[in-house]
Order: structure tokens, then sequence, then C-alpha cells
């Protein structure tokens, strides 16, 4: 950026941009985790079903993840300040629907458009932030930016348990409407509009194969840990979206004007940021999905109290990130992200002699140790993303780079959530064999998970229940350990690769389109 550009009015309010821009974000962030605290709310308010119930979570997932790709390269065209207003608005609209809906399929039709707004917001913040940041700055920025949204994921439970507790279920909709305000507002005042000055003709077979094929591929990983991996649907919309995900590939590379240049993967810089985002997201959403169950039904916490308990967590992400920048200026990108994988890798390796009985200030400190690293991993990475593109085409990258880390979380949370449930189920039916008198049905249900255990257990005389607990809690630390480890190969193998494939440094000038390197 030279003086001219630094001595405009846009320059000179970067931060407070980056304030309105992470407030946009974090009215999502939060919105995707305090339903799950809502949901036994739900379920008695509305008369839903469980199906339904999961279709409130997924709704919105599917549709954010599916449309991803689309909205960043419309951002990238009409004006990325332009869209992410219009998705604020989008979003507040669809949260006041949310929160007068009257039966558990209107609430599905408006996460689902909530699930719109929150496409149209989230690649334009990083895009945004690419523009208005100087190279020199803009690594220090997307740490901010990671390191809020993290604070956004452990303030969901915590705001949610506490709505809950204290006002009606469309609280936690009705929360949206003031942050989306104050950020609809603040934005027309702080943001600047920026958009591909050369932009190509619209990419309509290519709009239509990624929202089709990335829509299938997320319902199918979605799906797939409740249905069953061998359930035909599940295998028919994985085996159908990995097909048109191909099919898109091959039209992009031979269309003249592609909405996604796959030139860019051959920059090593961005193809290796999009594979440590996606190592971290696989290894770490599985791993806090066990997390989860073992704060609630191991050591018995409540989910406000759960939610509490990873704010350790989203500290060290905070710092982690927000810090990483000055050492990457040191040390180079490479070094970093190498160190916030093997320090990840440690944790894990920890968290694998955790008992049922590990006292509090033990967990805490391998959460923040874990968040730290993760803060190392995760904000160099976009940083490297956004770096190796063109910054007319930053609205595309943000989208890939989110949607790879949502796919690649939908992943672990079915690859690393099954070896779980696989290595429990093993160990709880051996143990259980030796208690006898017990129905078969309950014994079946009990196996199933350590939260379908204890709910057996109430139903049995204390005696016999706090034995399938206590089987239950032994079988389920079982799985973990066995979890927290593969996690721990996963960190392993992401500093590997970041070892091998990742530049230290950022080039000095951007390739154009057409010349990105071999």
């Amino acid at each position: 950026m030279n003086t001219a550009a630094r001595n405009t009015k846009e320059y000179r309010q970067r931060w407070w941009t980056l304030a309105v821009i992470s407030l946009s974000v974090l009215v999502i962030v939060i919105d995707a985790t305090i339903v799950n605290v809502a949901l036994p709310t739900l379920q008695r308010e509305l008369n839903t079903t469980g199906t339904e119930l999961q279709w409130i979570l997924n709704a919105y997932i599917l549709v954010f993840g599916s449309l991803m790709l689309t909205t960043g390269a419309l951002g990238d065209r009409l004006g990325r300040k332009h869209m992410l207003q219009a998705g604020i608005i989008l979003f507040g609209g669809a949260s006041v629907g949310a929160a007068y809906a009257d039966t558990s399929i209107q609430l599905i039709v408006w996460r689902m458009i909530m699930g719109i707004g929150g496409a149209m917001i989230l690649p334009a913040t990083l895009a945004i932030i690419t523009n208005v940041f100087p190279r020199d700055e803009r690594g220090r920025a997307i740490g901010v930016w990671a390191g809020l949204n993290a604070f956004g994921i452990a303030l969901g439970p915590i705001i949610g348990g506490l709505l809950i507790e204290h006002f009606e279920w469309n609280s936690i909709f009705l929360i949206n409407i003031p942050i989306a305000f104050i950020a609809l507002v603040a934005g027309m005042l702080l943001i600047p509009n920026s958009r591909d000055p050369n932009p190509k003709r619209p990419d309509f077979p290519g709009t239509a194969l990624s929202t089709v094929a990335l829509g299938s591929v997320v319902f199918g990983l979605v799906q797939g840990s409740r249905w069953g991996w061998t359930d035909p649907a599940v295998i028919g919309a994985l085996a159908g979206g990995v097909a048109l995900l191909g099919i898109f590939i091959l039209w992009e590379r031979y269309t003249d004007h592609p909405m996604l240049e796959v030139g860019f993967f051959r920059s090593p810089r961005f193809s290796m940021g999009v594979g440590a985002v996606s190592l971290m997201a696989f290894g770490q959403i599985g791993i806090t999905f066990g997390l989860t169950l073992y704060m609630q039904f191991v050591n018995g916490y409540t989910a406000l109290e759960t939610g509490v308990r990873f704010v350790p967590l989203a500290v060290g992400i905070f710092i982690g990130a927000g810090s990483s920048d000055r050492l990457v200026a040191r040390i180079g990108t490479s070094r970093v992200m190498v160190t916030g994988f093997l320090f990840n890798a440690v944790m894990l390796a920890l968290a694998s002699f955790w008992q049922s009985n590990t006292a509090f200030w033990q967990l805490g400190l391998v959460f923040f140790g874990m968040g730290f690293a993760l803060g190392y991993i995760a904000a160099p990475a976009t940083d490297a993303v956004m770096g190796a593109l063109p910054e007319a085409q930053a609205g595309v990258g943000s989208a890939i780079n989110t949607v790879c880390r949502m796919v690649a979380g939908s992943m672990g949370v079915a690859i690393i959530g099954s070896i779980l449930n696989t290595v429990y189920t093993s160990r709880f039916n051996d143990a259980i064999a030796s208690v006898s008198g017990l129905p078969a049905n309950l014994v079946e249900a009990a196996s199933d998970s350590v939260g379908a255990a204890v709910i057996v257990a109430q139903q049995l005389p204390a005696g016999i229940g706090e034995t399938i607990v206590d089987i239950a809690r032994t079988s389920f630390m079982d799985g973990w350990q066995v979890m927290a480890l593969v996690s721990c190969g996963i960190g392993i193998i992401g500093a590997l690769c970041t070892v091998r494939f990742m530049p230290a440094q950022h080039e000095d000038t951007v390739p154009v389109l057409g010349e990105l390197p071999d």
C-alpha cells in the first residue's frame, strides 16, 4: 500500500472497520452454537420430533455451506459491503421470523433463510479485511478477527443457557436483532465498499454446479452420522456431490469466465493454507464433539456450565491468533504453523490421559494450550490464503477457505466421532456382559452412547443404574483416549505437510490470474 493510500479515510479508520466486521461475524457465530442449548426447550414448546430437531440445526448448516462459494463470488462482483449489509438485514429479519415461529416447520424454514444471510456475511468480512489492511498489517487483523470468532463460539452456549433459564425460548433469536442493528448502522459509516474492478460475465452453470455439489456433500456428511454411512440416501448424496464437484472443476477450467480460478491451487501458499485450515478443522471439531459429551455426560456439567468451562479455549485462541503475526514476521509462516500443529498435538496427547474425575484446573490448562496452538495455525493459514490471491478475488478466496473448513469439520465429527462410538460400544458390551438380569433392549440402548446410558440408568434401580453409568463412563474414556491420540496424529501430519509445502514468507507481489506459479 503506497503513501497516498495510507492517507485515506479508509486507512485511518481501518481498525474501526475491523471492529464492525468482527461484530457482523459474531452474530452468526453465536447463533451457530446458541441453538444447541435450546433444543430440549424447543422440543417441549413446539412439540418437535427428533428428526425436526436435527433439521432445526442442519437446515442452517446445509444452506450456509452450499451457498458460500456463490455469495463470495457475488460479493467480488457486486461489492463486498453491499453483500455484507444485505446479509445482515436478511439474517436479522429471519431471526425475527424464527423467534415468532408457531411450528417446527416454520422454524426450519426461517433457519434456512438465516443460513442464506450467514453465507452472505462471512466471505465478505475476510475480503473486506484484505482490501482495507496493507500487507504488513493484514496478518494482525486476521488474527484479531479469528480470535473474536473464538469468543463467539464460547459465548453462544453461555448466552443461550442464561436466556433459556430466565426468558422464553424465542429470546435466543431476538438477541440477534440488536447485534445486527449495531453492525448494520456502524457498517454504513465505517466500512468502505470494494469489488472486482474487471468482473467477468456471470458463471451461471458454475454457480448452479457448486451450490448443488456442496449442498449434497454437506447433507451427506451431516446425515451420515445419524442415518448410518451405508444408508442409500447418504451414499447417493456423497457420491453425487463428489461427482458434481468434479464436473464443476472441469467446467471452471475450460470456461472463459469462471467463478473460481482453478489456477489458484497452483499457489503453494494458497493450497497449503486451505489444507492446514482443513486439517485443523478435521481434528479439532471432531475432538470438540467428544469434549462436549465428556463435560456433560462424564463430568455431569449442564450445558451452561459446559459453555463457561470452554472459555479458556476461546481465550487461548484469541491470544494465540492475536500474537501470531509478530512471530510470523520474525520466523516465517511455516515455522509458526508447525509450532501450532506440534503444540496442539502435545495438548491432545496430554488429554488422552484424562479420567472421568480429572480436576477442571487440569482440563482448563489443556484447553488454553490447545486454543493457543489453534490460534498459531488458523490466523497464519488464513492470512496465507488471502495473501496468495489478487485482491479482486478476495471474496472467492474467503469462501473457499470457509467451505473447506466446514466440510473438513463435518468429516472430523463423522470419522473421529465414529472412532469414539466404535470403541465405546465395544468396551461397553464387553463390560456389561458381566451384569446379569438387565433387559436386552435397555442394554442395546445404553451401548449406543454415554448419553443414552445415562438416560437408561435413570429408569433402573439406583444400584444397577450407577453400575451402568460407571461402565459407560469408563467405556467412553477408553474411546476418548483413542480419539485424542488420533487427533494428535492429525496434528503431526499437519506439521509435516506444512514443513514440506508451505513457503515461509509471502511473495512480494501477488501473481495475476494466469501467472500463478506451478
